[in-house]
């Protein structure tokens, strides 16, 4: 649904496309949960569970329109973006006790379905925005235009499938999925691990409070750090990732109430802070004109690491009897992705770091723009020059009438 999510972000503005995937997603998600009031048992709330379909709609225009919002302080954007999710989970479990107890079961999804239809205003809200990366090829001299290309041709423009051949984007890819792989195992199991060496369920429950706020604490802090230009992103996002596996490795040593304590703030700052920094070096190695199609194919790759993690660290622990193993292994997938960024370009440099970004004078912004648009490689990472023109407002009614 990410793909899906990208095409039509590829086809209409920003605005009309978050708005109109907002709305297929908020209405999917309210059916479901106003379905869920009709079931009478929990198999068929199961068959009932479209969720991933709505989240990934509305996921991928929301984090673009940050990517392509801000340019000078993004990391730190994403950050407070996402930011969001930390809150939810830290507040959500709560509330819906509560509306459970107010409103009984069923009343207590009809409000949440309610909440969720909010989003359609988010999505209104959003502002079109022409940036001066958002170039098209000039056609070469004897191409077909897009409404002769065969379908295949056009299904493999509008995906941006040409990232296939982007090696620096799939390294990218590889390293997420196996950070994925290891990043939600303390979600599922950290409670259980408590529980199963001695602490109360209450005890335990309050260990991933913490590490929820620190995780919130770590997605601010590492946006302001990452912003300040002192490190690459790249050399950034290793340094968390890594730290990140080695947290969980530390699990299965904490026997103590305070050490175990440690260990989960650890690894909740370290975890929340490696999130922003994967989506904000995303445009540095795609460029932000192909960020649709970047961040769809991400997250669709991505996600077999996450379907997969838990039920092998869940595996791990019916075979061996504890959760040691289980948290072994997911900090091996994080050092393992710490080294797959390695291959990423410039990871071993240190001596071309970013450039401190200072206030622009006309003369400074019209010699960057024509150095952007010399710059813009092939879509292949061949290096060779793409011959580029700005979109003007005729051109973009042209192209949107030649893609219907």
């Amino acid at each position: 649904m990410e793909v899906t999510a990208l095409t039509a972000l590829r086809q209409e503005n920003l605005r009309p496309a978050s708005l109109e995937t907002a709305a297929l997603n908020d209405t999917t998600k309210a059916e479901r949960a106003t379905l869920r009031l009709c079931c009478p048992n929990v198999n068929i709330v199961f068959s009932c569970y479209p969720a991933g379909f709505g989240w990934a709609l509305v996921f991928t225009p929301s984090v673009a329109a940050v990517s392509r919002y801000f340019n000078k302080r993004r990391t730190l954007a994403m950050g407070m973006a996402f930011t969001g999710v930390g809150i939810g989970s830290f507040v959500f479990s709560p509330l819906f006790q509560y509306l459970i107890d107010e409103y009984m079961w069923r009343g207590a999804l009809l409000v949440i379905a309610g909440m969720m239809l909010n989003l359609m205003v988010c999505g209104a809200l959003i502002r079109p925005l022409t940036l001066k990366e958002d170039l098209v090829r000039a056609m070469a001299p004897g191409e077909d235009s897009l409404c002769c290309q065969g379908a295949r041709n056009v299904i493999f423009d509008l995906l941006d499938l040409s990232l296939l051949r982007h090696w620096p984007f799939l390294t990218l890819v590889l390293s997420v999925t196996l950070i994925n792989a290891g990043y939600f195992v303390p979600y599922v199991h950290f409670v259980a691990h408590a529980q199963s060496i001695g602490f109360d369920e209450y005890q335990a429950a309050f260990l991933m409070s913490v590490a929820g706020v620190m995780d919130l604490i770590g997605r601010l802090l590492s946006g302001w750090f990452s912003d300040l230009r002192k490190l690459r992103l790249v050399h950034i996002l290793i340094l968390w990732t890594m730290l990140t596996g080695l947290s969980l490795l530390a699990i299965p040593l904490g026997r103590t109430y305070p050490v175990l304590m440690l260990i989960g703030m650890a690894y909740g700052f370290c975890a929340g802070a490696l999130t922003p920094v994967v989506f904000s070096l995303l445009p540095e190695i795609v460029g932000i004109g192909r960020i649709y199609g970047a961040l769809g194919l991400l997250q669709m790759l991505e996600s077999v690491g996450g379907l997969l993690g838990a039920p092998i660290s869940g595996w791990l622990r019916d075979a061996t009897g504890n959760y040691t193993a289980s948290f072994v292994v997911a900090g091996t997938f994080l050092l393992l992705s710490s080294l797959v960024l390695i291959g990423i370009p410039g990871a071993l440099s240190c001596s071309c770091l970013p450039p401190a970004r200072h206030p622009q004078t006309k003369n400074t912004k019209e010699e960057e723009e024509e150095e952007e648009c010399k710059s813009m490689a092939d879509s292949d990472g061949s290096g060779l020059e793409a011959q580029c023109v700005p979109i003007e407002p005729s051109s973009i009614a042209c192209r949107n009438t030649v893609m219907a």
